[in-house]
């Protein structure tokens, strides 16, 4: 990655509040303008941008900003930002940006701030934003810079610690223990969003993460097997099925420990997620990033 190539491991990064909500109707206007000369774009663009929004069941006027989740306002941000980007980019500033999320790299500690004020003056002045001052902060390559739910090191890519948290949570709300729903079908809804996470996040060296990830997943979805046996004799059914001929165990189908024992394992191994066919996290080639760097 450049920020080692180029010796660049301080990094300012740049927090906007608000952004969508302040971007400045003129300014965007003249943005489009520069990029697009059709008359009847800037028409629309422009009613999109003042229709107005209803709050609580009242209509409000639109002055300032873009509407968040509106189809164009990511757009209409880069466009509006492009701006700053030229800017950065005449002063030698080398940026990284995602619609409002800013990375400036500089080669020591006293540039980085040299830039982190720069960027503020223009954003501010220019183009009439407001930078957190509370938020945005200066880190290195060393510490970690996280970015877009990545945290990145100079020899590494993780993934956020924060954004692994939020993915468990919603994992856990899939996979409750006394719903209705049967493993094959939670499954099915898993499936989908095991897949777009993985592909987002498999550039990352995250092999170790997967792992465990997807072995957590399981521990889940035999959790909720167990319950659906209510009592030990169909796994003990289960287990005869499988050809098992050791000593059975009278263990309760209700307690989370219980579910990592040796039993429930032999009972449903990792084979039978492939026959429901659960994504299996541990068969993706993960580190894309870091390979394409060396």
């Amino acid at each position: 990655m450049f920020i080692n190539k180029y010796g660049l491991n301080h990094v300012v990064d740049m927090d906007l509040s608000k952004c969508f909500d302040r971007l400045d109707h003129e300014l965007i206007l003249e943005g489009v303008n520069r990029k697009i000369s059709d008359g009847s774009i800037l028409k629309l663009i422009k009613k999109f941008l003042t229709t107005g929004v209803i709050k609580e069941g009242v209509w409000e006027e639109t002055d300032l900003g873009s509407p968040q989740g509106g189809v164009i306002s990511p757009l209409l941000t880069n466009i509006y930002l492009d701006r700053f980007d030229q800017e950065m980019k005449n002063r030698g500033i080398r940026i990284v940006r995602y619609a409002d999320d800013i990375l400036l790299f500089a080669r020591t500690y006293q540039e980085a701030k040299k830039y982190q004020q720069i960027a503020i003056e223009f954003l501010e002045k220019e183009l009439k934003l407001v930078v957190n001052r509370e938020k945005t902060h200066l880190t290195d390559n060393e510490n970690g810079v996280t970015y877009l739910g990545f945290v990145i090191y100079s020899k590494h890519v993780t993934i956020s610690p924060k954004k692994l948290k939020s993915f468990k949570e919603k994992i856990r709300e899939m996979t409750p223990r006394n719903h209705g729903m049967n493993v094959e079908k939670m499954v099915k809804l898993l499936n989908p969003v095991l897949r777009g996470w993985a592909n987002y996040f498999r550039i990352a060296n995250c092999k170790g993460i997967f792992k465990e990830l997807i072995g957590w997943i399981r521990r889940r979805l035999r959790m909720k097997k167990m319950k659906e046996w209510k009592t030990w004799k169909a796994l003990h059914k289960m287990l005869r099925r499988r050809g098992y001929k050791g000593t059975f165990e009278k263990i309760s189908m209700t307690t989370w420990k219980n579910s990592a024992n040796p039993l429930i394992s032999m009972a449903l191994p990792n084979s039978w997620f492939d026959e429901l066919g659960l994504i299996n996290l541990e068969k993706y080639n993960v580190g894309i990033l870091y390979h394409y760097r060396e």
